[in-house]
């Protein structure tokens, strides 16, 4: 899918001066950025904070649904990002019509039949699966495009 660019506001020019200075990222580069489409899923130790990144905002301090609480953190930081609550489990019925609509899907899940899926959704829609995981202490990040 191809996003269209969405022009930047005046005060975007500021905040994103580093990105648009690096000839690999440029103006193009953060317009692509900003119109793209990210699906998050899970929102548990490994979601949320990646949702933290992607939507450079977060306080996570009640225990009020993980959902819920994630999207009301994000304020004003950035009015351009855009968020759609999907509060659902993805199964072999809807993860292929689900992850269409998205151009990369970010693992943030913890159970193996969730991340099998996942990949396998990913592998058929040509969709980059970003997954991550941890252990005690120990984290790795891996891209997955097919």
């Amino acid at each position: 899918m191809q996003a269209e660019r969405t022009p930047l506001r005046p005060d975007q020019f500021d905040r994103y001066r580093r990105h648009l200075s690096l000839p690999e990222m440029g103006l193009e580069g953060q317009q692509r950025l900003l119109s793209g489409s990210v699906l998050l899923v899970g929102a548990g130790g490994l979601g949320c904070p990646s949702a933290q990144y992607l939507a450079a905002a977060g306080r996570y301090a009640d225990a009020r649904s993980q959902i819920a609480t994630l999207f009301e953190s994000r304020g004003d930081y950035e009015r351009a990002l855009e968020q759609a609550r999907i509060a659902l489990r993805i199964a072999p019925s809807n993860a292929l019509e689900l992850f269409a609509e998205y151009d990369v899907i970010v693992d943030g899940t913890d159970n193996f039949p969730t991340r099998y899926l996942t990949n396998d959704a990913c592998v058929l829609l040509g969709k980059p699966n970003v997954h991550g995981s941890i252990y005690r202490f120990e984290g790795q990040a891996s891209v997955f495009d097919a």
